[in-house]
C-alpha cells in the first residue's frame, strides 16, 4: 500500500522575537486533500506560523516540510505549488483587477496569452469584471480579498494558504469563495484556513488544529467533533481558557 506524505508536516517549530516565543514547540500534519482549520485567538501564533509556511519569516528552530519539500531550503520551489491569500494581501495598487491577476499568472510561468485569457476568466468568476478600468487602490476591503483570492486560483496551485480571507467579504461574495475552495478541494488540493469565524471553519473543514500561546491545544477531525456534546466554539473557548462572560460582572 502506498503511502501518502502530507500536504504540510511541522514538527517542533519555533519562532522567537526578543525574549518572546511566538510559536513554541508546534507540532501537526496536514494530509492532502483536507480542508484545514488552524484557530487561536488573538496572539496565539497563527499569522506568525502561516508567514513561516508561505516562507515570509523563517523559523527559529524545528522543520517544516510543504509537498514534500524542506521549507525554506526549497521555498522557490514550493512557491511555485502554493495559492497564496495573506491577512494583508500584498497586492498593487496602482493597478487594476485585470493587470494584477494577469501578472501574477505571468510570475508564475503562464504565458501571456494564457495570463490574460484565466485572468479574465477569474474576474468574471469573482464579479470584478463590471469595472474593468478601476484601480486596486479603489477597491473596498472585500473586493481585494476577491482579487487575491482570484490571483491565488490562476496558476492552479496544489496547496492554498489563507489567513482570514472572509475578513471584510460580504456575504455573497464570501458564499461565492467558500463554493469555489470547496470546488477546489473536490479536485485535490489541500486548503490550510485560518478564521476567526468558527461557524465558517466548522461547515467548510474537515480537520481542525487549535493553539493558544504558540502552542497546539487540540488536533481533531471534524466529525468526531460534531460526534460530541460541543459545538466547535464551545471547544475552543473551553482550550484556550476564555470562558469568562457578562455574567462575571454583577452591574451588567
Amino acid at each position: 500500500m502506498e503511502v501518502t506524505s502530507p500536504a504540510i508536516s511541522v514538527h517542533n517549530l519555533r519562532k522567537v522575537y526578543g525574549s518572546k516565543a511566538a510559536v513554541d514547540g508546534l507540532s501537526f500534519e496536514v494530509p492532502k486533500g483536507c480542508f484545514f482549520g488552524f484557530l487561536g485567538p488573538n496572539g496565539a501564533g497563527k499569522t506568525t506560523t502561516i508567514k513561516m509556511l508561505m516562507g515570509l519569516a523563517p523559523p527559529t528552530s524545528g522543520t517544516i516540510e510543504i509537498l514534500g519539500l524542506p521549507m525554506p531550503a526549497q521555498a522557490s520551489e514550493i512557491k511555485r505549488r502554493l495559492g497564496l491569500v495573506p491577512d494583508e494581501s500584498l497586492l498593487f495598487d496602482h493597478l487594476t483587477g485585470g493587470e494584477f491577476v494577469e501578472f501574477v499568472g505571468r510570475m508564475y510561468g503562464l504565458e501571456r496569452s494564457v495570463a490574460r485569457e484565466r485572468a479574465g476568466e477569474l474576474l468574471a468568476l469573482f464579479q470584478l469584471d463590471t469595472q474593468p478600468r478601476k484601480l486596486i487602490a479603489e477597491y473596498s476591503k472585500g473586493m481585494r480579498k476577491r482579487v487575491a483570492m482570484a490571483a491565488a486560483l490562476i496558476h492552479r496551485p496544489q496547496l492554498f494558504l489563507m489567513d482570514e480571507p472572509f475578513e471584510g467579504v460580504d456575504a455573497v461574495g464570501a458564499r461565492l469563495m467558500k463554493e469555489i475552495l470547496l470546488d477546489q478541494v473536490r479536485h485535490g488540493a489541500t486548503i490550510f484556513l485560518t478564521s476567526h469565524v468558527l461557524e465558517v471553519v466548522e461547515r467548510l473543514c474537515t480537520r481542525v488544529a487549535i493553539i493558544a500561546d504558540g502552542r497546539l491545544v487540540m488536533e481533531s477531525e471534524m466529525d468526531s467533533v460534531r460526534a460530541g456534546s460541543e459545538t466547535l466554539e464551545d471547544a475552543f473557548v473551553r482550550l484556550v481558557g476564555a470562558d469568562r462572560g457578562a455574567a462575571s460582572l454583577g452591574w451588567l
